[in-house]
């Protein structure tokens, strides 16, 4: 009975994870709007919040801790630089800040590619500019209803590898080897998944 009453305890319900979301999301805009008028110390308390996020993906595209601390501080002096071009009506902070992180981390791959063969080119290459577009529609509105409901009209194998691709930000390697499938498998479940996403968020392509 003991064991019965303890595994629903473990579970925190849906509606909580909501509001604890809605409380950090508001906390980083009243954060970001002091970063957009020169706070430092709101500066740092953004930065703490959520550089281990900034680095993991970061860390994920790159696969050198090395490149990704470097990467991670020249995102942040980004987000300190463009604080005031921020509008809060295109999205929470934290999908801003990510969309920096992840434009930034492909940029260091393609970079670093002509003299190395590392998996994270691999990873980064893959994307193709369909893909980097509804990325960033994604990472706009993480936060959102809107994505958590589209995110439901994926199948469970389509949403798990979107999932760990873009939020995660493993690449499509490591999602196969993860998963035990093929790599072409793979890709063809974030296509379609994409897809899905693209017509759900009505993303056009521009």
């Amino acid at each position: 009975m003991q064991d019965d009453a303890d595994g629903p305890a473990c579970a925190v319900p849906s509606a909580q994870l909501r509001n604890l979301r809605a409380d950090e999301a508001e906390r980083l805009r009243r954060l970001m709007l002091a970063v957009a008028g020169g706070d430092q110390r709101a500066f740092g308390e953004l930065y703490d919040a959520t550089s281990a996020r900034v680095y993991g993906m970061v860390l994920r595209v790159l696969r050198d801790p090395g490149y990704s601390e470097e990467t991670t501080q020249e995102v942040f002096l980004q987000v300190w630089r463009s604080a005031p071009n921020y509008d809060p009506n295109q999205g929470s902070p934290l999908a801003w800040i990510m969309t920096l992180a992840h434009r930034r981390a492909v940029d260091r791959v393609r970079s670093e590619q002509s003299g190395t063969d590392r998996e994270a080119a691999y990873g980064a290459i893959s994307h193709s500019p369909e893909h980097d577009e509804v990325l960033e529609a994604v990472t706009q509105r993480l936060e959102s209803d809107a994505v958590i409901a589209c995110l439901d009209t994926l199948t469970d194998t389509q949403r798990e590898s979107v999932r760990m691709a873009y939020y995660s930000g493993w690449t499509y390697r490591e999602v196969a080897e993860r998963l035990d499938v093929a790599v072409p498998t793979i890709k063809s479940r974030i296509r379609d998944g994409l897809i899905k996403l693209k017509t759900c968020l009505g993303v056009t392509p521009s």
